[in-house]
């Protein structure tokens, strides 16, 4: 494993048990009596997502921010059926290890919050409590079909200008995030290659993962029952309907449950709504885990 330190976080990695090279960054201190915290991006994102929660937390314990294989710095998999999600619960709990890290909480958006459901079937002795950010074990279909009208589809923007552009019509359901907010998007949706042009940040094979079938999730919502939860969902997503999110909260009567005014999908954590709600839970299960 190696490192460098940049700003406030480490850059790290480690091999999968495949021998793929894979990345996190590892915030704040690894001592802190704080439970550690593991967040999980979406779909095609990566580490960056986290970097303002990461940032506000890294007083309180530890943050951990993978790149699933195939996004951000891990290395990408010349054999595309590893970029399913039994294959990357696996690199999770390996990196659980790796990371010297015992019960963590767990963050979890869109797509992270699945995995978060497979975890807590797989490996729940790790589990301490668990954020959902508009994740839901029953999303809307039509909207997840729309991703193949551009994911996988190569596009290098001329400059940021035109990359801010980009995400604001790619990611339009996220709500308004304004000028600086959408900015900050294209520059964890594309990284400088080495020759200067702009890139997604992933693998474009991903694409080749939408088509499959999506099974039903409620069981494996029901095996985060034993864990203290919170449930943020965007008030504009059209991805995690409203009568969804009802229904969380029925099969799991104490989850905690948060809808924020204005954002879409996904919330980007960085609301008032959602800083409050987060950090009130995170007080809670660190007490009673004192």
């Amino acid at each position: 494993m190696s490192q460098s330190s940049v700003e406030s976080f480490r850059e790290r990695w480690f091999h999968a048990e495949d021998g793929l090279r894979l990345h996190y960054r590892d915030y704040g201190d690894p001592l802190s009596p704080g439970l550690p915290l593991v967040c999980l991006p979406g779909f095609t994102r990566n580490a960056r997502d986290y970097h303002a929660l990461a940032t506000r937390e890294a007083g309180q314990r530890r943050v951990v921010c993978p790149d699933y294989r195939g996004r951000g710095l891990s290395a990408h998999d010349p054999d595309i059926a590893n970029y399913q999600a039994p294959v990357l619960l696996r690199d999770l709990t390996h990196l659980l290890a790796a990371a010297n890290l015992g019960r963590v909480l767990l963050c979890g958006t869109s797509f992270g919050g699945l995995l978060i459901m497979g975890l807590a079937v797989m490996a729940p002795a790790t589990i301490a409590g668990v954020i959902l950010n508009d994740a839901a074990p029953d999303l809307d279909r039509s909207r997840l079909s729309q991703l193949s009208h551009y994911v996988g589809r190569a596009v290098h923007p001329a400059d940021w200008d035109e990359a801010t552009a980009y995400v604001k019509e790619v990611y339009a359901d996220m709500g308004a995030l304004g000028e600086q907010g959408w900015r900050e998007m294209a520059q964890t949706t594309f990284r400088a290659q080495a020759d200067g042009r702009l890139a997604l940040d992933y693998d474009l094979a991903l694409a080749k993962q939408l088509g499959s079938t999506i099974p039903d999730l409620w069981p494996l919502f029901r095996a985060l029952k034993p864990f203290p939860a919170l449930a943020l969902r965007g008030a504009e997503s059209k991805v995690v309907s409203a009568e969804t999110f009802e229904r969380m909260g029925r099969e799991k009567p104490d989850l905690v449950q948060a809808t924020i005014p204005g954002a879409g999908h996904t919330p980007r954590l960085s609301e008032p709504e959602s800083m409050e709600a987060i950090d009130d839970f995170l007080r809670r299960v660190d007490s009673a885990g004192a």
